[in-house]
């Protein structure tokens, strides 16, 4: 299920890094991270759903590689960005 308009807008809004911002790392990572989390959610259900299984598993690793790339040009936005999300423990 792809995310609905308000849902994408308030998020964008949040991890923005100046007005009109859609397309920045931390964006990216933070859409990515509320899809993931439905689909998980999705997979929770409907476990032989392999289809999905590997949408979720190129979705992970796409935001792998935005966080490595945030990670190489800021640390400090990276911690930030991981600790808003709550991906690392």
């Amino acid at each position: 299920m792809p995310l609905s308009t308000a849902k994408k807008a308030e998020i964008i809004e949040k991890f923005q890094q100046h007005p009109g911002d859609t397309g920045s790392p931390e964006v990216q990572v933070a859409l990515l991270t509320q899809r993931i989390v439905e689909l998980t959610e999705h997979m929770k259900q409907h476990p032989k759903d392999f289809h999905s299984r590997r949408g979720l598993l190129k979705l992970v690793g796409q935001r792998r590689r935005f966080l490595a790339y945030i990670k190489a040009q800021s640390f400090d936005r990276y911690r930030q960005i991981i600790q808003e999300l709550g991906l690392r423990r």
